[in-house]
């Protein structure tokens, strides 16, 4: 069974240029970028960070301009368009008080914690359901990403120095 190499995807693009294209997908964000750009590619350690935030917050803006073009699509189509609207609306709903309350500070940590299934990606998609307009979405989740960018070079700085110290 073959398992996923983020690696192997860019290997025969140029280091800066991997670094980017892997910030840019959902999947390695830059939870994967700047280790792999730091530790395998040798690159410095805040052109690494400054690739993989302008990677990371690129996608970020067609999805918050492309995500209500595609709700505005889906509730038009005929078997799917009301589900898609009372779900979007229940989901609304059930957050609208709590996001008045923390929304900035949520969506932020939200994107900001380098955990699996939080990121820019799925922050994008959050403040699109929570109704976050593009003006003020875009720079929360972009602050995220840049605590998310610090948060996972000083693991890989600090772990990969470690690591070198006991190995070497």
């Amino acid at each position: 069974m073959d398992f996923f190499s983020p690696l192997s995807l860019v290997a025969s693009f140029p280091p800066e240029l991997g670094v980017f294209l892997l910030s840019m997908l959902p999947i390695t964000e830059l939870r994967a970028s700047i280790p792999i750009g730091i530790e395998v590619y040798g690159l410095p350690v805040i052109e690494t960070w400054v690739i993989a935030v302008v990677g990371n917050i690129l996608p970020t803006i067609f999805i918050l301009l492309l995500f209500p073009k595609m709700h505005e699509w889906l509730i038009r189509q005929r078997f799917l368009g009301d589900v898609v609207k009372k779900k979007m609306q229940a989901a609304s709903e059930k957050f609208s008080g709590r996001y008045a309350k923390y929304g900035a500070i949520a969506l932020i940590l939200f994107v900001g914690l380098p955990l699996p299934f939080t990121g820019a990606w799925t922050g994008s998609l959050a403040a699109f359901i929570f109704d976050i307009p593009f003006k003020k979405s875009l720079p929360l989740i972009s602050i995220g990403v840049c605590i998310a960018a610090t948060i996972v070079t000083l693991i890989t700085v600090f772990a990969g120095g470690t690591l070198r110290w006991f190995l070497g």
